[in-house]
């Protein structure tokens, strides 16, 4: 809550800040939708069927939420060249029965991130006007523990009034191993209380809200550990490495004659690229050869309204050296030149 600027902290009252630890982004998701649909419902707003306002660059687990606890999803479409939703979208997308807005801070298909501060204020635009008052989550699977070390004066969290809850994994660019997440909330207001379940079974009253409630404590440890361990100068200085290497590799591939980078690694060392027109083999024939070097580098179509896009997508996690980045370089440019002159390798295992 402190790394998100929670207002109203207190370092001696650990109760001061709302949240829960999840086994993932996927749970905190659902978690955070829940809270919404119930301060919608509460507010008596609307009487329609609850919306979300959502890009359709979401991670499958936002569709998941929609379905199975009857809210209407909104998909903002991508298109070619703009694969983040924009404020004008936002705008036009709202009602009365929307239940909040998703900005994504590291979409899954290409590491950007979306403009939370102009959504918000886009936001607070309609509800200064008479219209609804919406509020924003904001999923930070990948980009939570990374964007306050990278770039810690960029406004995306708690700074703005609008954002009343954040996901982020700590499986991800927290650096602990799965599966570890965390939902969010601005204030103890934000999280309905009834929501809430209170059980004294265990001995003592323990509040809890969680989809699973029987679960191992480890990951919780280990990112407990690496938070007293690393510290905000350590997280830094890892981001910073992550970051520097993503960017060589796509300032790299950038000057291949058969490559177009669609993201370069700046904003969370994710980076994307895709095959220019006159090439006679595709982004799959490419992540096919790479597996058969002992590369996993995915090869995916973007989504709905951009689906003639395919691209491929390179994560640059704690451990991926400058010497790695290298040799990855290396298997990409040996790969293409091969597909070029008609050869396909026949291994389907990994090598390594």
């Amino acid at each position: 809550a402190d790394l998100f600027h929670a207002p109203g902290l207190d370092r001696e009252d650990p109760s001061s800040a709302t949240g829960v630890s999840t086994i993932g982004s996927s749970e905190a998701v659902m978690l955070a939708g829940l809270a919404l649909k119930w301060r919608w419902r509460a507010k008596g707003a609307g009487t329609g069927t609850p919306n979300l306002v959502l890009g359709s660059n979401v991670q499958v687990v936002w569709e998941k939420f929609c379905r199975y606890f009857d809210v209407e999803p909104k998909y903002l479409p991508v298109e070619r060249g703009r694969y983040v939703i924009t404020p004008e979208q936002v705008r036009d997308a709202v009602d009365e029965n929307t239940i909040g807005v998703v900005a994504i801070l590291g979409t899954t298909f290409t590491g950007e991130l979306e403009p939370v501060q102009e959504i918000c204020a886009v936001l607070d635009e309609i509800a200064g006007g008479g219209g609804p008052d919406v509020p924003v989550h904001v999923d930070a699977a990948s980009g939570g523990f990374v964007v306050p070390f990278l770039y810690p004066e960029l406004e995306w969290d708690f700074r703005l009034p609008r954002v009343k809850s954040i996901n982020a994994s700590g499986h991800k660019y927290g650096l602990t191993y799965p599966g570890i997440g965390f939902a969010i909330w601005r204030t103890k207001e934000d999280l309905p209380e009834d929501l809430v379940f209170r059980v004294n079974y265990l001995g003592g009253d323990m509040p809890t809200f969680t989809l699973n409630f029987s679960r191992p404590g480890n990951q919780v440890i280990g990112q407990y550990y690496n938070f007293l361990r690393l510290g905000r100068s350590g997280y830094t200085d890892i981001m910073k490495a992550l970051r520097d290497t993503a960017v060589r590799v796509s300032t790299h591939l950038a000057q291949h004659p058969d490559i177009d980078v669609i993201t370069d690694g700046s904003a969370i060392p994710v980076l994307s690229f895709m095959l220019k027109e006159h090439c006679e083999f595709t982004v799959f024939d490419v992540s096919h050869e790479l597996r058969a070097r002992g590369w996993q580098v995915p090869a995916y179509t973007m989504p709905d309204n951009a689906t003639d896009v395919a691209v491929l997508r390179i994560v640059v996690r704690e451990g991926f050296s400058a010497d790695l980045g290298r040799m990855l370089c290396i298997a990409i440019d040996e790969v293409i030149d091969g597909l070029k002159s008609g050869g396909h390798s026949t291994a389907r295992a990994f090598s390594h």
